[in-house]
């Protein structure tokens, strides 16, 4: 199995992450971009911030919902919100990208 790029050999390997549905759009591009850099954010990130900002979903049940600890919800949500406002206030496109060890609902 394969593990999410963020893991960088040091501590536990990450866990496999369940998203309740894989994101259709897989970019947003503002109307005013100048030749600036794409940032990415990773679905299970915006899973996160769906489930807990969209949703009101309490961390921890969040975290049961992916099947992940609460504390990588935390930094699913921690990193997720600051490349969406860096990506807002800078006007540089937001792309996002689906990780390999990622579990559809339907697949769990």
């Amino acid at each position: 199995m394969r593990y999410r790029r963020g893991w960088r050999g040091r501590g536990r390997p990450p866990k496999p992450v369940s998203l309740g549905e894989i994101p259709a759009p897989t970019s947003f591009i503002p109307t005013e971009v100048k030749n600036a850099l794409p940032i990415q954010v990773f679905a299970s990130e915006l899973e996160a911030m769906r489930l807990v900002d969209k949703l009101g979903l309490e961390q921890k049940d969040a975290g049961k919902k992916m099947g992940v600890s609460r504390g990588t919800i935390w930094r699913l949500l921690q990193s997720g919100r600051k490349k969406v406002i860096t990506a807002l206030s800078e006007s540089r496109p937001l792309t996002i990208v689906v990780e390999e060890n990622i579990l559809a609902d339907d697949q769990c």
